[in-house]
């Protein structure tokens, strides 16, 4: 069965997608359109370019996350490096590392840029917070003058998953004006409504979503700066799990519990990423149990429903 597919962020947890996924697969979907905001873009990106399940099981599994913390030249002096990065650049790491990653992984696959991939194949999610508005990529590269369908998608991820403070944010140059681009998350999260069309689809779009109600009740001492930033991070990053999601979304959104897992828990350990893979299976096939996309239509989609959509 066709599908659209949108993946929320969510750091290091991304891996619990990729268990849904083999799910997914194996019940007989494939994947039309792809979305992804923050890490979910990394996911949406490897899909659009031919992967599958499988082999992004083999990559997530064996991915050094540290490796993306890589810094350079003066930036890697201990502490004072990150510090001034943070005071010069805005960030601590400058996340050319991330883009390089996810540029050899799509390259091995014969795609570079959106105009490799077929129209309106994949939409990554960013925060100008220049501007104070979400961007959704390709589309609203035109507006800087930039040319779509020549700009790289390694880029695109990189720019979506540009954590405030963690990483340095992309820069993006016009009329005379510096636009700084951060996290997708920042500004939508969880943007399943993507893809929605007038009327009846020819076909659902599945929301994968991150969930964790342990952390539901955490609370963050602040004493200083340096606990400031971190809790600052931290509720970006997971407040939007605690979010409401409206019904019309929920009943077609897989969520998939994260066990405790922080988003930039970068040294992750080979058994919490295969406890991870496991919990998007069971997300999964929970999900399949319920889902009926007939009555999803007859429900929500229908001209008479009272139900109504965001657009």
């Amino acid at each position: 069965m066709k599908a659209d597919a949108v993946f929320e962020g969510g750091g290091v947890k991304g891996i619990a997608f990729i268990g849904a996924l083999a799910e997914m697969e194996a019940a007989g979907y494939e994947w039309e359109k792809l979305a992804g905001s923050s890490a979910g873009s990394i996911v949406a990106a490897l899909l659009a370019a031919g992967y599958s399940s499988g082999e992004m099981k083999e990559i997530f599994t064996r991915m050094n996350y540290l490796r993306l913390l890589k810094t350079k030249g003066w930036e890697r002096l201990p502490l004072v490096g990150p510090a001034a990065g943070l005071l010069l650049r805005k960030g601590l790491y400058p996340g050319s590392e991330l883009e390089a990653m996810v540029a050899d992984l799509l390259r091995r696959k014969k795609v570079r840029t959106f105009g490799d991939l077929p129209p309106e194949k994949l939409r990554v999610i960013a925060s100008d917070i220049t501007a104070g508005k979400m961007l959704i990529l390709p589309d609203d590269l035109a507006s800087f003058g930039i040319d779509p369908h020549a700009f790289p998608i390694a880029r695109a991820v990189r720019m979506s998953c540009t954590i405030p403070y963690f990483f340095q944010p992309f820069l993006l140059k016009h009329s005379n004006m510096v636009h700084y681009i951060v996290d997708g998350g920042l500004l939508s999260n969880f943007p399943v409504w993507l893809f929605d069309v007038p009327g009846i689809p020819r076909w659902p779009t599945i929301g994968f979503r991150l969930h964790d109600q342990a952390q539901e009740n955490e609370f963050t001492r602040i004493t200083g700066l340096l606990s400031f930033s971190k809790a600052l991070i931290t509720t970006m990053l997971e407040a939007h799990d605690r979010l409401y999601v409206k019904k019309a979304h929920a009943v077609r959104t897989i969520f998939i519990q994260t066990l405790g897992v922080k988003a930039t828990h970068f040294s992750l350990p080979e058994k919490v990423r295969t406890d991870l893979y496991q919990s998007g299976q069971r997300a999964a096939r929970k999900f399949l149990e319920r889902w009926d996309f007939e009555r999803y239509i007859e429900v929500y989609r229908k001209p008479s429903t009272k139900a109504t959509f965001l657009r």
